[in-house]
């Protein structure tokens, strides 16, 4: 009796060693397949998704020093042609501008008095096209003028459109004693605005030094047509001298100051005789 017992107890161990190891074998065989599993999920994740992007501050050199700051309004041009290897930042905003007008009404005189003779030296010429650069220092920002002067003769109209496009602000210039030049402006205006419909218009009369010489009828007869030239461009009106510097800067100043929404502001002046000031 106790030798079947001992049978029956040995053929149950039996039983539940094999048991147990056939639920050991699956539970393995689970293991692995979860494993693989896991491993297939990690490798879609990674394709779908993607690790995070890094990235890092880019900086390059200048061949320009950095601008001195602007004290009592007073902008300081950059005016140093050797590079000391100052590093520029994320606070440089690179500003385009056009001058359009006719030959020989001062464009280029123009220019020239607001960036400085240095930067003249450095500027970049090609046939009926030619830029100047000017950097200031403006409340902790570098604003840099990217000045793109059209010739003005009828060759030089295929330089229209790379003169406008990106533009900020188009300058519409005209002889104050030449009104045949305040009469082209318009087709100047209207060959700009096939490229650029955003930008700033701004109407200078130059030369005003020699426009005050004239007779005060006609002077009179130009104030109430360029004020009418202005009004149909949505344009702000200045009379100019680059000879003495009158509303050249202020220009500029303008610009910067309707960009950027500065605490600045232009008085208007409609005194005949006067350099006009209108908008």
């Amino acid at each position: 009796m106790s030798k079947i017992v001992h049978e029956k107890m040995t053929q149950l161990c039996v039983k539940i060693a094999h048991g147990n190891s056939i639920k050991w074998s699956i539970l393995g065989r689970v293991t692995v397949v979860k494993q693989f599993f896991h491993f297939i999920w990690d490798r879609i994740l990674a394709c779908s998704i993607g690790k995070p992007a890094r990235y890092r501050r880019l900086t390059y050199r200048s061949c320009s020093p950095p601008p001195e700051a602007i004290e009592a309004g007073v902008e300081t041009s950059l005016e140093a042609a050797s590079c000391r290897g100052f590093s520029k930042d994320s606070d440089l905003v690179s500003l385009k501008i056009s001058l359009l007008g006719d030959c020989q009404i001062g464009k280029t005189s123009f220019v020239i008095k607001y960036v400085g003779d240095e930067q003249e030296k450095k500027c970049l010429e090609m046939t009926g096209l030619s830029l100047m650069d000017k950097t200031l220092f403006v409340q902790g920002a570098r604003i840099s003028f990217s000045i793109w002067d059209v010739a003005g003769d009828s060759s030089s109209l295929d330089h229209v459109p790379i003169a406008c496009k990106d533009a900020v602000a188009i300058l519409f210039m005209f002889d104050l004693t030449s009104r045949c030049t305040l009469n082209n402006v318009v087709e100047w205006y209207n060959q700009a605005r096939k490229w650029n419909q955003t930008a700033i218009p701004i109407l200078i009369g130059t030369k005003f030094d020699d426009f005050v010489q004239l007779p005060p009828n006609l002077q009179w007869t130009i104030v109430t047509q360029a004020r009418a030239y202005a009004k149909a461009m949505k344009a702000t009106l200045f009379f100019s001298s680059s000879k003495h510097n009158i509303n050249v800067n202020k220009i500029f100043k303008f610009i910067m100051a309707k960009l950027f929404n500065l605490p600045w502001t232009v008085e208007r002046n409609l005194t005949v005789g006067e350099p006009i000031i209108d908008f």
